[in-house]
């Protein structure tokens, strides 16, 4: 097969034929670079190109700077970090054929804690769905002070604005590579799966996707409009200008990941509890989508409650031990003591003690354990059970349980841990520093691609419908 050219609403693009006999595209355009005017605005349409533009190589990513993780090499899940270039809000698609009809398609949001990541990571190959015969897209869009920082006369949740011009990009132009624009899947995982669930509830998605995949993420990880603009303020006040788009325009992206670096430093991001106590970014970021405008004119979590997002059928998991991501590597979860453990959970919720004891503080359990299994439970699955409960439409669960041998097992199914598996490509985190370790088990990549693939072809896993904690399916 000679690489294919297909047509788009901004142009031709030459694929590549992959080694596994999928094609490939790389970097094509959904919207026009995020520069000048087109910064902190909503996105508008890429321009048109003359000729044929080559796709055969990874695009621009949003910039960011790399923060790792001791111990390990995160570097399939994240990225390489920032490959600069103005041109970076940019899909990547696989599919089996070109000249297909009607395949069911995915459309993948990556992680990263609205703070980096990228859709051309190694671990989101999309071999595996294309073989299977589907057709997947990655999406890259605004991330950190670009992407979601409210600033007077700029528009607000840029990053979500710019999936939603992805999925209008996809229901355009995804016929050209096989695909059917009436049966398209939105995943997401971590900030990716807050991503999707507030899609799920915003009134400018309605016919952009009609199946949703939420994994370890939910509608409640949202912020109100007065803590938003006081992170906007200490923002401003790091870079000496005032909270506008104007003024944000004239610093350098390096000004401003500088001042994103200097908000994440601990005490470095103003206090970001609402009326009610509560961080919802407990603390893993203080960028998030805002409550407020037309994107997310009413919490999204309520207006699921309410019946948004009904008509799209739903998955939404997590990991068994999300946490230990955060706390292993780190040595945080042997070193901690019973009051540094409420101290920590004190700057993001409104009873600390209450919680802690609760989970057996002070009972003989390690301040370290305990924890993990209450943020486990307070970030990822307490927000994912509810979403299952109230999402009005068809709805499956699951929880991810097999845990990874590294760091003499000690990070058990933490968070991200499920993403290889779900693109069946555990090869690329296997190794010495890879997140899997050595020689994880091939049969349940096998099993949970394929469940997401039969979900986004049929509607259903292969699993029971969401009816309650015995009804959830466990992957492990």
């Amino acid at each position: 097969m000679t690489d294919p050219v297909v047509p788009t609403t901004s142009g031709a693009v030459r694929g590549q034929v992959t080694p596994a006999g999928v094609v490939r595209f790389r970097g094509i355009p959904y919207a026009a670079a995020p520069e000048g005017e087109l910064r902190f605005a909503e996105p508008v349409p890429a321009p048109p190109w003359e000729g044929v533009r080559d796709t055969q190589r990874p695009g621009p990513t949003a910039p960011q700077r790399r923060h790792d993780v001791p111990g390990l090499d995160l570097t399939p899940l994240a990225g390489t970090g920032w490959r600069p270039g103005p041109e970076y809000l940019t899909v990547d698609v696989w599919t089996p054929q070109p000249g297909a009809a009607s395949l069911p398609v995915l459309v993948f949001v990556h992680g990263g804690a609205f703070l980096g990541g990228t859709g051309s990571a190694a671990a989101y190959d999309g071999t595996a769905f294309a073989r299977a015969g589907a057709v997947l897209v990655t999406v890259q869009y605004r991330l950190g002070i670009d992407g979601f920082l409210p600033l007077d006369g700029g528009t607000t949740n840029v990053g979500l604005r710019d999936q939603l011009a992805a999925l209008h990009w996809v229901r355009e132009n995804i016929a050209g590579f096989g695909g059917d624009p009436a049966n398209v899947t939105l995943f997401g995982a971590a900030s990716g799966a807050v991503s999707v669930a507030c899609l799920l509830g915003s009134p400018l998605s309605p016919g952009l996707f009609h199946r949703a995949i939420v994994q370890s993420g939910h509608p409640d990880m949202v912020r109100g409009v007065v803590e938003a603009r006081r992170l906007a303020k200490v923002v401003a006040d790091e870079l000496k200008v005032e909270p506008t788009a104007e003024a944000f325009r004239k610093v350098s992206t390096e000004q401003l990941l500088d001042a994103q670096d200097a908000v994440l430093r601990p005490g470095g991001a103003p206090d970001l509890r609402d009326a009610l106590g509560y961080d919802r970014g407990y603390g893993l970021s203080p960028f998030l989508p805002m409550v407020g405008d037309d994107v997310l004119p009413q919490h999204p979590g309520k207006a699921i409650r309410a019946g948004a997002g009904g008509d799209v059928d739903l998955i939404a998991g997590s990991c068994s031990e999300e946490m230990r991501l955060y706390l292993v590597p780190t040595g945080a979860l042997e070193a901690v003591t019973d009051d540094q453990a409420v101290a920590s959970l004190a700057v993001s919720h409104p009873d600390p003690a209450g919680v802690l004891y609760a989970y057996g503080l002070g009972a003989g359990r390690s301040a370290g354990e305990v924890l993990v299994e209450a943020l486990t439970d307070l970030v990822f699955r307490d927000g994912v059970r509810d979403l299952a409960e109230h999402h009005t439409g068809r709805t499956f669960r699951y929880e991810f349980e097999w845990g990874s041998p590294l760091l003499e097992g000690r990070l058990g199914a933490c968070h991200g841990l499920e993403l290889p598996f779900v693109f069946d490509a555990p090869a690329a985190l296997s190794g010495p520093r890879g997140l899997l370790g050595e020689n994880p088990p091939a049969e349940l990549a096998g099993d949970l691609n394929g469940a997401w693939y039969r979900f986004a072809a049929t509607g259903s896993p292969g699993w029971a419908e969401y009816a309650g904690e015995d009804t959830m399916y466990h992957a492990y």
